[in-house]
């Protein structure tokens, strides 16, 4: 079974920078669709950006032109680069991953899309 662990998060200020780092192991993340998640406190989780198993991306509006999601098969490493920063982008980020055996990624960004995920870490913004 499948193991996600992030890590990179921390403190910035706005307009500051971060790239967060999933590592994948169990399997190999070149079977997987893999999907970065965040959730605010007294919010939703909600979908930041995902990459499919063949590397097409999605993201959401807020963060597009921002954020930057990517992946190293051979590190089995997925990353999020996250350029200026905003405080409302503060949340704990989860990495999430669907096997791609189980049938068409219709919704890249749904939090249901998705059967594994990380523990998360936490990003925090300052005005």
């Amino acid at each position: 079974q499948v193991q996600l662990v992030e890590s990179g998060g921390g403190s910035v200020q706005a307009g500051g920078s971060l790239r967060l780092s999933c590592v994948v192991s169990g399997d190999p993340a070149s079977s997987y669709h893999l999907g970065w998640f965040r959730q605010a406190s007294g919010k939703e989780r909600e979908g930041v950006a995902a990459i499919g198993r063949i590397g097409t991306t999605s993201y959401a509006d807020s963060v597009k032109e921002r954020f930057t999601i990517s992946k190293d098969n051979g590190k089995n490493t997925l990353y999020l680069q996250m350029n200026r920063l905003k405080p409302e982008d503060s949340a704990m980020y989860y990495c999430a991953a669907r096997f791609a055996g189980w049938g068409y990624l219709n919704s890249p960004l749904a939090r249901n899309e998705y059967g594994y995920w990380g523990q998360g870490t936490q990003v925090t913004v300052s005005s």
